[in-house]
């Protein structure tokens, strides 16, 4: 037996019906092509990818996430970190690719494979096979154990269970990518990656169930933001042990909560993209530079360092036109040099200031739809550890 899904409340309902509402107002807005949307999506992408890893204590600023969008190496990050990064972009990268395919099968071999994706940098994690032993998730923070996962002779029946329970499309999609999460981390059929590995397999049931641009469905981001109310509902929810028996209503409406503050992030950032853009057509006005440099000081107003590699690419011009490009933006102070040769890269200068000013000009508050949870999830958890 797994968690089952449970029903919902009137409050979820109505929450459900404004995130589609909003969702589906954003993707009629995203599909026409626009400059910035290529860049909105990459920014999604990336925090992501950063969010989810740092829930995990890989922690790395956005550009070394835009990297492993990118293919790049990183800036900062030291090896390993970047490690675990590039292999979750590389899983989330499948994830995307398959969701479209008809002829994919979402299987317990699958979920292995996204397994191995994720940890094949490091075959001492057995990345791809289930756990043959116990497994307990410690909270270093108390010293004290938070959670026992069940019986490793019964996880490969789970996962099957789990597996057979995304074949019915019965639930709304949110709710049945939110118990795909939750069996799968509280199932936690492998020695580490469970948690990203669950928050990638809720994204692919998403973007299989036909959810609109499903870059811009994750909420993994904004689960990287919240973490320790995330790790509180799962504490809520689980008691500390494998017990699907319980309710698991509070875990589907935190969940809604997030799908539903990641779209009033997206709708806001579209508001700040195009401000944003309405002020650089002025720069490259007032300049005479070409249209393709606002790429460069778009990304530059959003705090990433831009490296001539990246604007080559990105921009499809030659080096010599990149490097025209560049040298002409930092002599008018739109952007600043900072290192030397293959380190060099760029950012915010100081005349890119009306800019940034028009991106915090646009931002709106946030209004949560559920104000009573966050006082919930600050109670003490129930504890039936065996």
């Amino acid at each position: 037996m797994i968690f089952q899904t449970p029903e919902l409340t009137l409050e979820d309902r109505m929450v459900l019906d404004e995130i589609h509402t909003t969702r589906s107002e954003l993707a009629d807005f995203l599909r026409a092509p626009r400059r910035w949307t290529g860049g909105l999506r990459r920014h999604a992408l990336a925090a992501a990818i950063r969010g989810s890893n740092s829930i995990e204590g890989y922690i790395v600023d956005v550009d070394d996430a835009a990297a492993a969008v990118d293919g790049e190496e990183p800036l900062i990050a030291d090896e390993q970190t970047f490690a675990e990064i590039r292999g979750y972009r590389q899983t989330l990268g499948y994830v995307l690719a398959m969701s479209a395919d008809e002829h994919f099968l979402l299987d317990a071999s699958a979920i292995r494979g996204m397994h191995f994706m994720l940890l094949s940098h490091d075959l001492a994690k057995s990345p791809g096979s289930y756990r043959t032993g116990p497994i307990f998730v410690h909270d270093e923070a108390a010293g004290a154990q938070v959670y026992a996962a069940p019986d490793a002779i019964t996880v490969a029946g789970l996962v099957d269970e789990l597996v057979a329970s995304l074949a019915d499309d019965g639930d709304d999609a949110l709710v049945q990518a939110a118990m795909a999460h939750l069996n799968l981390v509280m199932i936690h059929p492998f020695r580490d990656g469970n948690g990203r590995l669950a928050r990638a397999l809720q994204t692919l049931v998403l973007a299989r169930r036909g959810l609109a641009e499903p870059t811009f469905s994750s909420i993994e981001e904004w689960l990287g933001a919240n973490t320790p109310d995330y790790y509180r509902v799962l504490a809520h929810t689980g008691a500390g042990a494998w017990h699907p028996e319980r309710d698991a209503g509070l875990w589907v409406s935190f969940n809604l909560r997030a799908h539903h503050m990641q779209a009033q992030t997206l709708r806001g950032r579209i508001r700040q993209a195009v401000a944003m853009w309405s002020a650089i057509d002025e720069v490259i006005t007032t300049h005479g530079l070409p249209e393709r440099t606002g790429l460069a000081l778009y990304e530059a107003a959003l705090g990433y360092r831009i490296r001539r590699a990246t604007y080559l690419k990105r921009a499809e011009v030659e080096e010599r036109t990149a490097s025209r490009d560049l040298k002409a933006l930092v002599e008018f102070g739109l952007l600043a040099a900072v290192g030397e040769t293959r380190a060099r890269h760029y950012v915010a200068g100081t005349a890119l200031t009306p800019v940034i000013a028009a991106r915090k000009d646009a931002k709106t508050a946030l209004v949560d739809p559920y104000p009573w949870m966050q006082p919930r999830l600050a109670q003490p958890a129930p504890s039936l550890l065996p």
